[in-house]
């Protein structure tokens, strides 16, 4: 839902933060703080959160998903810190798939945007990203923890 902060009532700016980290930030740290009671404390276990690059380019028409974005990635690193002497690793993954709204890569014009953003002229498939988290949850990938992967084909690097 964009929320462009001069086109948008107070009541429809506070109703898009209040759904917004509610799903992006609160309900991966409601789960997470479940699933932590079950972990290993063996080096075995993993979190892996999947993110956005909107975290880092910002996003000026949905500014709460940005901020949601990157507040999921600064709670990974927090967690890496705190969880990291139990031996439970936290990754985040960032990508630039297609729509944020699930139905993949725009048709059209706005599909031509979005694969021109990156200088590979293509977003990551949703088993692109699947190899990654697959990867960053994996024995091979503690010393990851703490880290962002980001997985945009250098999307918002400037040229």
């Amino acid at each position: 839902m964009t929320h462009e902060i001069d086109k948008v009532t107070y009541a429809q700016w506070q109703q898009a933060w209040a759904d917004t980290l509610g799903v992006n930030l609160v309900g991966a740290a409601n789960v997470t703080w479940c699933a932590v009671r079950h972990m290993p404390r063996d080096g075995s276990a993993r979190i892996v959160n999947v993110g956005s690059r909107g975290a880092f380019r910002g996003e000026p028409k949905c500014p709460a998903y940005g901020a949601s974005r990157a507040a999921l990635a600064a709670f990974g690193q927090s967690l890496a810190k705190a969880l990291g002497s139990s031996g439970v690793a936290v990754t985040t993954s960032h990508g630039l798939r297609g729509d944020r709204h699930g139905g993949g890569v725009p048709r059209g014009e706005a599909g031509v945007i979005r694969r021109a953003e990156s200088p590979l002229n293509r977003v990551a498939s949703p088993s692109e990203v699947a190899d990654a988290v697959v990867h960053l949850a994996s024995g091979q990938a503690q010393l990851a923890s703490g880290s962002i992967l980001d997985l945009n084909g250098a999307s918002y690097l400037r040229m």
